[in-house]
């Protein structure tokens, strides 16, 4: 039986480059939603060196990885903050592994401060991106008390493919990090309430904000019920901590009245990735 579940979508800006410092500011809100209940906060894409394309074409922006797991020390204030505060935190960063392969990825730090890699971004967007990273090619299951949640990251948002592929895992919703840049706020607002409602499951949200054009972004991090309504959405501007809490009851009350997940057709999806990763926290 799934009991409610306190989350944060969290906005905020990253310094370009300093791991260290956006580490020290991620445990920071970390511990004021952990303040509000939260059991898990999510942070933007590439928060830990900023999506800032000039700035990652230094490779200290970088955090390790072997065998998934991390130990950059640049992190031990998220590490702190999960193991004291027994929240999980998700956020993003540029990872390199002992294959030298370097994604746009997810890391999970959880209850006992070990932070690990949790999802590598399946979709990459613009020459940028292409230029810097490899895709994954895998979709990934976090498990928190209970719910089981798919892990995306940004424009992998943009495919209903790919949030559908994660129900062949059963999931209860999305979690999607994002650098949405200023401007994209109507695609922004459609794109992630439409991926709940597609799946009548939640969406969390979180998404950079503020900063020099044209790496500026527009916040609007949210939480999106089972029917693609905001529970709670920030501003476009400046830092927030948005705490809601996923409802088992409205949950199975919306699947039961609009039951697109058991009409749909049996087939493969298109797009779907090669195979299914699962976090467990």
């Amino acid at each position: 039986m799934l009991t409610p579940l306190t989350v944060a979508a969290v906005q905020t800006p990253s310094i370009p480059g300093d791991v260290a410092a956006n580490a020290r500011t991620g445990a920071e809100l970390a511990g004021q939603a952990a303040d509000q209940g939260a059991r898990l906060c999510v942070l933007p894409e590439l928060f830990l060196p900023a999506y800032h394309p000039p700035a990652l074409a230094d490779l200290a922006t970088d955090v390790t990885a072997v065998g998934g797991q991390v130990a950059d020390a640049r992190l031990d204030p998220v590490r702190a903050v999960a193991r004291d505060r027994q929240i999980v935190v998700l956020l993003g960063a540029a990872v390199r592994d002992e294959h030298d392969r370097r994604t746009c990825a997810v890391v999970v730090a959880d209850g006992t401060g070990e932070i690990r890699v949790a999802y590598e971004k399946n979709f990459l967007c613009g020459p940028e991106e292409k230029a810097l990273f490899v895709p994954g090619s895998r979709g990934a299951t976090l498990h928190l008390d209970g719910w089981r949640l798919g892990l995306g990251v940004c424009y992998d948002g943009c495919f209903p493919e790919h949030a559908r592929a994660a129900q062949a895992d059963d999931v209860h919703g999305m979690v999607y990090p994002a650098a949405y840049v200023s401007g994209s706020e109507h695609r922004r607002d459609v794109y992630y309430a439409a991926r709940a409602l597609d799946n009548t499951g939640y969406v969390v949200y979180a998404n950079a904000v503020d900063g020099v054009a044209p790496w500026a972004f527009n916040g609007g991090a949210a939480v999106y019920d089972p029917e693609g309504r905001a529970v709670v959405r920030g501003p476009n501007s400046g830092t927030s901590v948005l705490v809601a809490t996923l409802s088992p009851e409205a949950l199975a009350e919306t699947r039961a009245g609009h039951t697109m997940l058991t009409d749909r057709p049996r087939m493969m999806p298109q797009g779907e990735t090669a195979g299914r990763d699962q976090v467990y926290t």
